[in-house]
């Protein structure tokens, strides 16, 4: 195999396949190569991306991650991996949730948020990592989290009623929607692994599984 990285595209974003028997570096510079010279192509788009063909650890898929949002001004909203059900869910949340937050209107946050961080925001904000216990998220527009919320959240700060947190898993510290903090969190369904919206109900917050709203 003469070429250590290849590149494809689909309906949701791009697949990176990666030489198994290459170096990591051999594959890093010619990543960045690849994209450097797709610039002009990918410029300010919003995509996902796919690592396939070797297994990379959290840093070094950070690394790549960062390396092509800097070298091909992507801006890459999740990842994909192998497993069918995975990619169902970040399928949902790349086009139900982030159709209704343009990034003009946004900010994302590319990491996981750790214990004392705080992050805070006048615009909505996507979280592309977890919100881990004792870590704080605060914005008066919608937090969208592509990972798990285990920390605390808040969204329409500022009393916006119709904000909503969406999350690929939650397990919350404290949820709260503008006055409303829930002690519990009501689900109206039982729990499976599918991306979830918490939204307010009157004077209560509810999660229904992303793929049966309306927006």
């Amino acid at each position: 195999m003469n070429q250590k990285v290849m590149i494809k595209s689909n309906r949701y974003g791009l697949i990176v396949h990666m030489d198994a028997e290459a170096g990591y570096e051999e594959i890093r510079e010619e990543l960045r190569h690849r994209f450097t010279e797709a610039d002009r192509f990918f410029r300010d788009a919003t995509m996902a991306v796919t690592f396939e063909g070797r297994i990379l650890t959290k840093v070094q898929e950070q690394e790549l991650i960062e390396l092509i949002s800097d070298t091909a001004h992507v801006h890459i909203v999740c990842i994909f991996d192998n497993d069918k059900n995975t990619e169902r869910l970040y399928q949902e949340v790349v086009e139900e949730s982030l159709e209704s937050l343009p990034r003009k209107e946004g900010q994302f946050y590319r990491g996981t948020l750790k214990k004392r961080q705080v992050l805070e925001s006048e615009k909505s904000i996507i979280v592309l990592g977890d919100v881990e216990a004792g870590a704080r998220v605060v914005s008066r527009g919608n937090i969208v989290v592509l990972g798990t919320i285990r920390g605390k959240v808040h969204a329409g700060a500022a009393g916006n009623r119709q904000a909503f947190i969406v999350a690929l898993s939650m397990k919350p510290q404290i949820l709260r929607i503008a006055d409303v903090t829930a002690p519990r969190v009501y689900t109206r369904k039982p729990e499976k692994p599918e991306a979830k919206i918490a939204r307010l109900l009157g004077d209560h917050i509810y999660i229904d599984p992303l793929a049966e709203q309306d927006w």
